[in-house]
């Protein structure tokens, strides 16, 4: 293969396995795409094929149809098995159409004859890296879809944020342990993804572990994976988070709330970078870089024996602390434009900006809820407000002085008293179903309210 014909520059090289009883063909392959950067496994059978696709993820596989007496066909749907997203290709020199349809019956991307060329594999890996570059760039598109949030803007006049985002910036150039440190809604998974984007590993997926979503026997599944029939409704395998992101970054939100039994384990991953599918006794190995976020002391969880201590020291290589959005109201008036922009597109509206009084009025108010208190607060006057400015009118009435101290008790009515709480729940919730749980209400419920409340 020649090296000029495929450039992997800016991009991570593809993990490859080989399996075949040939030596010849294996030094070939591996001399090649090693030669053009990619990090080539080799194995001479369907057994230790199968042990080195479970220690360790690989983006695309060169199988030979026949192994021996073992059937090249049937190690297919058992890698796919243990990796979905692998490219198989099967080389043989037993080419048949029969063949080459039931391998792509049973999960193959290509099929090539031997004796082949280097041109050949030149092309069907060229295609393969076109083809996963373009699944993890859906994936992540996906994801941004599924949040259906703006993204985050860090460009500030706030000396104390330009401190965060420029450690930030040198910090994603390292291959270190990062811990994102602040209050709920100032921008913690944003600055992950942005860290990720300015890393050698951008071109790798993003993935994100929400620590409280989930109990702990899930929350290990969803980490780590688990194998069919490790526990009731584990009706096929699943890789995990962690297998997902190969290559790639992982989030750990609300790292604090990581539970205890679990913690050893991540320990150790973050150690030796390895770890076992729930239900399964193989080791296997990725190549992840982790990131942790917090709003909570870990320090005083460590003393309060909730969190290890030494899970934290290597949590705590390198701490970014993201300051509220009271500490940096001067990049209030740009940041609230931007999300006016987001918001009305959207929404399918159009408006000028904001009108004087009603930025003041923004400036003026404490936001507890930080960025996303804002976001959602722009987001509902980019539905109401019908001038082409937004105006103090079309702001919550909790913004203006003494407009939000509802207390238990006062002299008002109690849909007053709810519209309040909502508003404060809704602002410190990263998503509709996690404000909906925390109310104690179904998302239909909380949809309805908000359009009673105009919120």
């Amino acid at each position: 293969m020649d090296p000029e014909k495929f450039d992997t520059a800016g991009h991570s090289p593809l993990h490859v396995l080989i399996v075949d009883d040939e030596l010849n063909i294996r030094k070939t392959l591996t001399v090649g795409l090693e030669t053009e950067g990619h990090q080539v496994t080799a194995v001479s059978n369907f057994q230790d094929g199968l042990a080195e696709a479970s220690r360790r993820s690989f983006d695309l596989a060169f199988v030979d149809l026949r192994l021996g007496t073992d059937d090249g066909l049937d190690l297919i749907p058992a890698l796919l098995a243990s990796a979905p997203w692998l490219k198989i290709i099967v080389i043989t020199a037993y080419a048949s159409i029969d063949t080459a349809v039931e391998a792509m019956r049973r999960g193959a991307t290509d099929y090539i004859p031997k004796p082949f060329t280097p041109a050949q594999i030149d092309l069907a890996v060229r295609k393969v890296f076109e083809v996963r570059s373009l699944e993890q760039k859906v994936a992540s598109l996906q994801e941004d879809l599924g949040r259906q949030h703006p993204e985050i803007d860090f460009s500030s006049s706030s000396p104390v944020m330009q401190k965060a985002v420029n450690l930030a910036r040198q910090a994603a150039l390292s291959e270190a342990t990062l811990l994102l440190r602040g209050e709920s809604g100032t921008g913690k998974t944003a600055l992950a993804r942005t860290i990720h984007s300015w890393s050698g590993r951008a071109a790798k997926p993003f993935g994100t572990v929400s620590c409280p979503s989930l109990s702990p026997h899930l929350l290990e599944s969803e980490l780590f994976g688990h194998v069919k029939g490790a526990f009731t409704g584990a009706l096929r395998d699943n890789p995990g988070r962690i297998a997902a992101s190969d290559g790639g970054t992982l989030l750990l939100d609300e790292i604090s709330d990581l539970p205890l039994p679990l913690q050893p384990k991540l320990l150790r991953f973050i150690q030796d970078r390895e770890y076992e599918r729930v239900g399964d006794s193989v080791t296997r190995k990725a190549d992840v870089r982790l990131i942790a976020a917090t709003n909570t002391n870990l320090e005083d969880a460590v003393k309060e024996g909730r969190f290890r201590e030494d899970l934290y020291y290597r949590l705590n290589v390198i701490s970014i602390e993201i300051p509220p959005l009271r500490e940096r109201l001067a990049d209030l008036p740009a940041l609230a434009e931007r999300l006016l922009a987001f918001h009305a597109r959207a929404n399918h509206r159009s408006y000028l900006g904001f009108r004087d009084e009603a930025l003041r009025a923004l400036a003026a108010y404490s936001w507890p809820g930080n960025v996303r208190e804002l976001s959602n607060t722009v987001e509902r006057a980019a539905i109401l407000c019908g001038t082409d400015r937004i105006g103090s009118e079309c702001l919550p009435s909790g913004l203006f002085p003494g407009g939000s101290e509802v207390k238990i008790g006062d002299p008002i009515a109690l849909e007053k008293i709810e519209e309040a709480h909502i508003r404060r729940v809704l602002a410190n919730s990263r998503s509709l179903q996690e404000a909906a749980g925390t109310l104690g209400i179904d998302q239909a419920t909380l949809w309805r309210r908000r359009k009673k409340y105009g919120i």
